[in-house]
């Protein structure tokens, strides 16, 4: 049976538990006979239909709990760890239903190039964007900052920095300051590198002022890590670290009001970074969070 013919079946027991005799007028009046409505009122739908009908409303469920930032692939992922789904679902299926919902996952924002930073201390792209480079936790860190924004109309501005692990696309750690500056990226890799314990990753980094700086570059020295930096004017070769900027700010900010305060901004970037790195699935990972791959990793 088509959709709009139960859509049909539907509105006719409605309308006619409601007037006394509209069954039969509307029946006679769209061409439907009885025998047809009787049939579909005691129809038992088949257990394909149950199913459709669960995932109908876990897809509604989890599109909704997600902010609608998901698409089809992560849908999937995320009904392969509902508990409460005991059958094979496939992402073809999950593709059509959420069609046939009209849930549609919005697209990724472009991001524009920055304008090209003093230099001071360079170095070789060592990377080169071998970004499968990374077998295990650790191994590679990427850098660099974005900005944020808050206030009644987004009047403020602030630096959001970060160190992304490479292997499982897991933000080891961050910081917001006023602008980015070498003393708010080594205090960023300072945390990073107590957290992390006695590792010496490989950290690539794009060419501005503050992985250019000689204090910065001595605190990398410091703790023994290779460095590597993007060529000038080609943000792609940090492009997993500028992937994760997007994403935070199109599947996570954007999807929540503006917040008006500082506090609201930490509050709201804190529980983001928590949802990166602990809730979201992507294929990439074979459907596991970052923190679930890091630690299988380990």
């Amino acid at each position: 049976m088509n959709s709009r013919r139960k859509l049909a079946y539907q509105a006719i027991q409605e309308i006619s538990s409601q007037i006394h005799g509209a069954q039969a007028i509307i029946l006679r009046h769209i061409g439907i006979s009885r025998q047809a409505f009787n049939q579909w009122q005691h129809h038992e739908d088949t257990p394909w239909q149950v199913q459709e009908s669960i995932l109908k409303q876990k897809i509604r469920q989890h599109f909704k709990a997600h902010r609608q930032r998901i698409g089809a692939g992560k849908m999937t992922h995320y009904l392969e760890h509902d508990e409460t789904i005991d059958f094979i679902i496939s992402e073809k299926r999950v593709k059509r239903l959420m069609a046939v919902l009209h849930l549609k996952c919005q697209s990724r924002v472009k991001k524009h190039h920055r304008i090209k930073q003093a230099e001071q201390e360079l170095r070789d792209n060592i990377l080169n964007r071998q970004f499968d480079l990374a077998t295990d936790a650790n191994q590679v860190w990427l850098s660099d900052s974005t900005e944020v924004r808050y206030g009644i109309n987004g009047e403020h501005k602030m630096r959001l920095c970060g160190v992304l692990d490479l292997y499982g696309r897991y933000l080891v750690a961050y910081k917001l300051s006023v602008t980015e500056t070498s003393e708010a990226m080594m205090d960023t890799f300072k945390q990073a590198f107590k957290d992390a314990g006695d590792v010496h990753p490989m950290v690539h980094t794009d060419r501005g002022s503050a992985f250019t700086a000689k204090a910065f570059n001595d605190l990398m020295t410091e703790h023994e890590v290779v460095r590597s930096m993007s060529r000038p004017g080609t943000p792609y070769d940090n492009a997993p670290m500028e992937r994760w900027w997007n994403e935070f700010k199109l599947n996570w900010l954007d999807s929540h009001p503006m917040p008006k305060t500082e506090a609201e901004l930490i509050t709201l970037i804190e529980e983001g970074i928590h949802y990166f790195n602990y809730i979201d699935r992507t294929t990439q990972r074979s459907g596991f969070t970052a923190a679930e791959y890091r630690g299988k990793a380990a």
